[in-house]
């Protein structure tokens, strides 16, 4: 059986991870890289990388993707360029139509029902249309504040209500995940874009509120959210970010469901860089009001980063064998490390 063929579009922080992930695996090959940065394009992929190539095929950075769709026979793209469905819809829309299953890293494609229902029925046609797949997963939303909620509930015999939070440590993220979140900013400039749209703090409370409340039967009938800026006394400096004293080096961001008129799914997420810089413990929690009572924490925080990485990673085989359509993390079997032969999974 082939390898499996992956092509890779946008080669910043998540999709430079992935590629190194995917060149640990096993029956699963790199067949392109779609960048648009000047510093990438016309690079070779293992050279972008510091990876010794060996005897492989150089994969040659373009920011032109119809080269890479048109010659070769693939049979996922991973795409990793936005936050948004509206962003990213046109992208998709491409890929699907020539016929090639799709997984995306836009936190709202976790759900895209949530908050663009036309455009999820539109992607959801043309996935059936082109007998091919599309998902929309990460560590959060996709996992953490929604998937794993769910798969705890699965143990109650009633539910009453959900708190979660997730506090975790910005730094593993690129440039655009910096910006939306506002790292970097004065307090002055982080309002500003908050009312703006500048800065959009954590997305994807829409979508995990939706996705939590459609997997046990809630039907929410308003969702609040609020973003307030987390400064720092101490200069922070990541690969992605710099951040003077007294600025912000992150973006607490709280949602809120309601189930006729009442409070039934209560979410918090703060996150910055390097929280330790200030005695800040990460992690990640949730608590379920209900038939029985359940308390769940993981500490340190499962890391954002390599999260996202492994999420998008192991969900490739599932997403192949997946009947057409617009899929999320609710219609797909459990995500779980890959650690034999990818093909192994597949069924062609």
């Amino acid at each position: 059986m082939d390898n499996i063929k992956v092509l890779i579009w946008g080669f910043g922080a998540m999709g430079s991870g992935m590629a190194e992930m995917l060149l640990k695996k096993k029956g699963v090959e790199i067949v392109g890289v779609c960048d648009r940065n000047a510093d990438r394009k016309g690079k070779d992929m293992f050279e972008v990388l510091e990876i010794d190539r060996g005897e492989r095929q150089p994969v040659i950075i373009t920011d032109k993707i119809e080269e890479l769709v048109k010659d070769k026979a693939i049979d996922v793209v991973l795409i990793a360029t936005d936050s948004f469905t509206k962003g990213t819809f046109e992208k998709i829309k491409y890929i699907v139509e020539n016929k090639i299953n799709v997984i995306s890293t836009a936190e709202e494609m976790a759900y895209p029902q949530a908050q663009e229902p036309e455009l999820a029925q539109e992607m959801d046609r043309l996935a059936k249309e082109n007998k091919v797949s599309i998902l929309g997963t990460g560590i959060n939303p996709g996992f953490v504040l929604d998937l794993l909620i769910l798969a705890l509930t699965g143990t109650c015999e009633e539910v009453d209500y959900i708190k979660a939070a997730r506090i975790n440590d910005l730094s593993p993220f690129g440039k655009a995940v910096m910006e939306e979140q506002g790292v970097g900013l004065t307090v002055e400039e982080f309002e500003e874009g908050v009312k703006t749209g500048k800065v959009a703090g954590h997305v994807g409370f829409p979508e995990s509120i939706g996705m939590v409340a459609d997997g046990i039967g809630w039907k929410i009938d308003k969702i609040e959210e609020t973003r307030e800026p987390i400064t720092t006394n101490f200069e922070r400096i990541t690969k992605y970010a710099k951040v003077e004293a007294g600025n912000v080096a992150g973006c607490r961001q709280c949602g809120y469901g309601y189930v006729n008129g009442e409070l039934k799914i209560d979410m918090e997420h703060p996150q910055q860089v390097l929280p330790e810089t200030e005695g800040v413990d990460t992690g990640d929690y949730i608590w379920i009001k209900g038939t029985p009572d359940i308390n769940m924490q993981i500490k340190p925080e499962i890391p954002g980063g390599i999260g996202t990485i492994a999420m998008c990673v192991n969900m490739i085989p599932h997403v192949i064998n997946a009947l057409p359509g617009l899929k999320t993390m609710l219609d797909l079997p459990v995500p779980r490390a890959i650690m034999g032969d990818m093909r192994e999974l597949v069924q062609r």
